[in-house]
C-alpha cells in the first residue's frame, strides 16, 4: 500500500509519461493482463487509456487491473489509468518512493 505522498509523488512522475496502453470493447482480457505484466516490471509506472467503446468505466476498469496485476491505482483522470507496481528485483528498481 502507498502513502498519500507516495501517490502524489507517482502523479507527478507520470504526468511526464506518455500512455502505454489502450483498453478497448475487449475489456479486461487474459492477454491484456499478460501484456501488462511485462511492462509494470519493467516500467513500474504505466499509463492506460480507456475507450469509449470499453465496457467498463475507467474507474472499474483501473480497480480491476490493480487487482489483477497486484498493483497500485494511482490515479484516474478521465479516462485515463495510472498503475504502479515496484521491480521485483530491488536492484533494479527505477522509481524511489519518498517516506
Amino acid at each position: 500500500m502507498i502513502t498519500s505522498k507516495q501517490r502524489a509523488f507517482l502523479r507527478g512522475v507520470a504526468s511526464l509519461q506518455d500512455t502505454l496502453f489502450q483498453m478497448g470493447k475487449e475489456g479486461v482480457t487474459e492477454a491484456f493482463i499478460r501484456q501488462l505484466d511485462p511492462a509494470l516490471e519493467k516500467r513500474e509506472l504505466i499509463k492506460i487509456k480507456v475507450l469509449d467503446t470499453a465496457p467498463l468505466t475507467a474507474r472499474e476498469t483501473g480497480e480491476t487491473l490493480a487487482k489483477a496485476t497486484r498493483s497500485n491505482l494511482v490515479q484516474v483522470i478521465g479516462r485515463k489509468i495510472v498503475l504502479y507496481r515496484p521491480a521485483s528485483d530491488p536492484d533494479k528498481r527505477k522509481i524511489i518512493l519518498p517516506r
